[in-house]
Formats: C-alpha cells, sequence, structure tokens
C-alpha cells in the first residue's frame, strides 16, 4: 500500500516538473509574469519589493543593448546555453577547485531561474533550470526572453525589473533611460545589493564605460537582431 501511494506521489511529481513549466511558459508567453519567487520570499521576509511590468517597447532600447552586451553577447545566436563559456568555467574550476563556478549563465538561463526557481543551490535545481531554459528558447521567441529577463532581474533593495529600478535610481521610467543610465544598470547586475547605479563608486564607473563601448559594438554588429521588429 505504501509502495503504491509512493509511486503515486513520485508520478505526481514527474508531471508537475514536466507539466507545470509547460503551461505557464505558453501563458506567460503572451501574458505579463506577475510576480517571481524570489519576489515572495522577500516579501515574506519583511523585505520591500517594487515591481511593475513593462512590454520591450517601454524600455529603453540603451537597456537592451547594455544587458545584451555586459551579460550575453551570443544571446541571439545560442540555444539556451553559452557552450564555450560553460567549458571556460570548468577548465579554471579544474585548475583550481576552490573557486566557485560561475559568470556562464546566459540570459535564457537567468530569466528561467528568475522565473521558477528558489534561492536554494543544488544540482537538483540547476537540472531543473536546464530544462526549463530549453522549454523557454523552444516556446517563447527571444524577444520574450529578453522583455522577462528585464522585467525579473533583481536590480537590489527591493527593485525587481527595469520599471522599478529606474524609478529607484534615476526617479524616471525605463523607456526614458539614457545610454549612460541604462549602462550604470548592466554594470551593477553582478552585485545589485553592493552596488549603486545612482551613485557609482569607480569601479561601477570604470564597469559604465567598458559597457557603453559594448553596446556600441551590439549596434555596429547586429547583436541584437533577434529581437527587432
Amino acid at each position: 500500500m505504501w509502495l503504491k501511494w509512493i509511486g503515486r506521489a513520485f508520478a505526481f511529481l514527474a508531471f508537475a516538473l514536466v507539466a507545470v513549466p509547460v503551461v505557464l511558459l505558453l501563458i506567460f508567453r503572451f501574458v505579463p509574469v506577475p510576480g517571481a519567487p524570489q519576489m515572495a520570499i522577500a516579501a515574506v521576509e519583511g523585505k520591500p519589493v517594487s515591481y511593475s511590468w513593462r512590454e520591450y517597447d517601454r524600455i529603453s532600447p540603451y537597456l537592451e543593448r547594455a544587458v545584451i552586451g555586459s551579460e550575453d553577447q551570443d544571446f541571439c545566436t545560442h540555444h539556451g546555453f553559452d557552450w564555450k563559456a560553460i567549458h571556460d568555467v570548468w577548465e579554471r574550476h579544474q585548475r583550481n577547485p576552490k573557486w566557485r563556478m560561475r559568470g556562464a549563465s546566459t540570459i535564457s538561463q537567468e530569466t528561467a531561474r528568475s522565473l521558477f526557481a528558489t534561492p536554494i543551490r543544488s544540482w537538483v535545481r540547476k537540472g531543473v533550470e536546464a530544462y526549463e531554459t530549453v522549454l523557454m528558447e523552444f516556446l517563447w521567441p527571444k524577444r520574450r526572453i529578453l522583455t522577462a529577463y528585464l522585467n525579473l532581474v533583481d536590480w537590489g533593495n527591493g527593485a525587481f525589473g527595469a520599471e522599478a529600478a529606474s524609478e529607484r535610481y534615476f526617479g524616471k521610467p525605463a523607456s526614458a533611460l539614457t545610454a549612460v543610465e541604462a549602462a550604470r544598470l548592466a554594470a551593477v547586475l553582478p552585485d545589485p545589493d553592493k552596488w549603486n547605479a545612482a551613485k557609482p563608486g569607480p569601479y561601477v564607473r570604470g564597469r559604465t564605460g567598458a559597457i557603453l563601448e559594448r553596446m556600441h559594438e551590439v549596434t555596429r554588429d547586429g547583436l541584437d537582431w533577434c529581437v527587432k521588429g
């Protein structure tokens, strides 16, 4: 009897893990995402949460170029994973096992993580994220993936998404961001609770300059072709 119930429980869990992401992705391809697990966790912990969904055409194109240039220059050509970056990170970890593996995630992976995952780190979570990334790349156009990324990413101090971050740090809507402001927002993404886009220190100012150059490369080389039109 117990084995039968355990079997049913595992079957239900497997169905949920496979089917639920598919259904949600099909819905959110057309409907604004109402929130994400990280926002709910922050709210339960009593932390401030600011979030307002904005469609692609209501976010400054400078911010799109800034995040592609700084976070994922191959966004338009990969299918969810940057295998070269993953290989480089693995090689570095092999040379120094104490070094924490990071830095190879694509915009697609980060979007899947924001949409479905919790902050708990485990190999199971990574497997689920990989599955959800594959699904997202299959079910969503690149423009929708980038739109969701810009809306769900944590920009620190309880500001989730481009609209909340733009209002918090610059007192204006995301549609009005300048090139420099967009570059600053992209510059603080690696550690948004440590760095401040409105009051940048030497490191953020230097990184902002580098991102402005990459934004020029994105335009010059058409690295954002998949989100145009």
